[in-house]
């Protein structure tokens, strides 16, 4: 009985200590993603791109000689969800978190990570969760305050317009962006004719699209989830609508083209990313992802890839594993494809976690986002 201990004993100390050697050999980043519910088309993007620069990176040795494992959970679309998907993955001593891409679920999971001092690489798009006071959030794209006055501009200068209908979804990220939106139509002296919200996950948009016809407006701009855009557009051509239709990101994203087929042909907008940029590292990076994972990227897709090669290049940086000087390091740094040929396209994050880089007009012809601008980097 007692050699019977001993052995059981030893045998649990060797586990314990194939353990540790196995986590010293790791490095934890963990993926909180929407990956069901109205977010899984954007979520799974993220993911996937996440997942093949994880590859990527661990196939020539990982990070300073740590491989990466990348455990994934599902936030289903859901804050409360998100919140104690968070939790769990902060029990899991992580060196940074990667996710979510909804606005509503960052904000009530951000803080469990700020107060572990856990960096958290984040999709959302929302203005004011960079401006909480956060050390320890960090944008992939855009947040509205940059992106909304982007498109502005085009509104006002590009489509000529003199009033604006205006569509939006009722969650975080559509109630954050109607706030910018409708502060910038003012500043141009547009006039926002019709102010029309609509649910996340909504099926119908017959009711919408007669309100939309109904104000007369110069252009409609649309701002709502992936799957709801491609609803929406599809119900506005069978109306019959005459109005240039518009919008920022999603409503030009390819799952949205894919979903809404021909209907989506001409529909013009801003993107912080599209993998059809006419730079040949975003082309590879295309061509990867839809071998691997058998469909085209949008722009989360992208989100996703350069979140985990910017880990890299500033732990590789400070040439330690260290989440506070990581956050700090973070701050205020520019990564250059050159330097680090992963990001893709040069990028900087500012003191808040803002980013900052080009960015593309488009508009969709036969069935793919054509680039028609280029926007410089608002630093420059």
């Amino acid at each position: 009985m007692k050699a019977n201990w001993i052995a059981s004993t030893a045998a649990g100390m060797l586990a314990l200590c194939a353990a540790q050697v196995q986590a010293q050999q790791t490095v934890n980043m963990p993926i909180v993603i929407e990956l069901s519910g109205a977010g899984a088309v954007s979520g799974t993007n993220f993911r996937d791109g996440a997942v093949l620069a994880i590859d990527e990176v661990n196939a020539k040795g990982g990070i300073l000689g740590r491989r990466i494992s990348a455990p994934q959970s599902d936030t289903q679309s859901n804050p409360g969800i998100s919140r104690a998907q968070v939790q769990k993955a902060i029990d899991g001593d992580p060196y940074v978190i990667l996710g979510p891409v909804f606005s509503g679920s960052v904000k009530v999971n951000m803080v469990l990570a700020q107060q572990a001092e856990i960096p958290q690489m984040t999709g959302a798009e929302a203005a004011d969760i960079t401006q909480m006071g956060n050390d320890y959030i960090f944008r992939t794209s855009f947040g509205q305050q940059a992106s909304m006055p982007k498109m502005a501009a085009f509104v006002a200068q590009g489509m000529k317009a003199k009033t604006v209908a205006f569509l939006w979804v009722n969650n975080d990220y559509g109630k954050g962006g109607r706030d910018v939106f409708l502060k910038e139509m003012a500043a141009r002296n547009i006039k926002v004719v019709a102010d029309i919200s609509s649910e996340s996950g909504q099926v119908d948009f017959a009711a919408d699209v007669v309100k939309l016809k109904a104000s007369n407006a110069d252009t409609i701009f649309i701002y709502t989830n992936e799957e709801e855009c491609a609803r929406l557009l599809r119900e506005a051509r069978k109306q019959g609508v005459k109005q240039p239709l518009i919008g920022e990101t999603n409503i030009i994203s390819q799952k949205v083209i894919e979903l809404a087929g021909d209907t989506a042909n001409g529909v013009k907008g801003h993107v912080g990313l599209t993998a059809d940029a006419p730079i040949e590292a975003v082309g590879e990076f295309r061509d990867k992802f839809q071998k691997r994972f058998k469909y085209l990227p949008d722009h989360n897709g992208i989100k996703g890839y350069t979140a985990v090669y910017a880990v890299k290049y500033a732990t590789e940086k400070i040439g330690k594993f260290d989440r506070k000087l990581l956050a700090k390091t973070l701050h205020g740094l520019t990564i250059t494809p050159k330097q680090e040929p992963g990001i893709l396209i040069e990028t900087t994050w500012d003191a808040k976690g803002d980013i900052d880089r080009i960015s593309f007009l488009v508009e969709v012809v036969d069935g793919r986002q054509k680039v028609v601008q280029i926007l410089p980097k608002l630093g420059k």
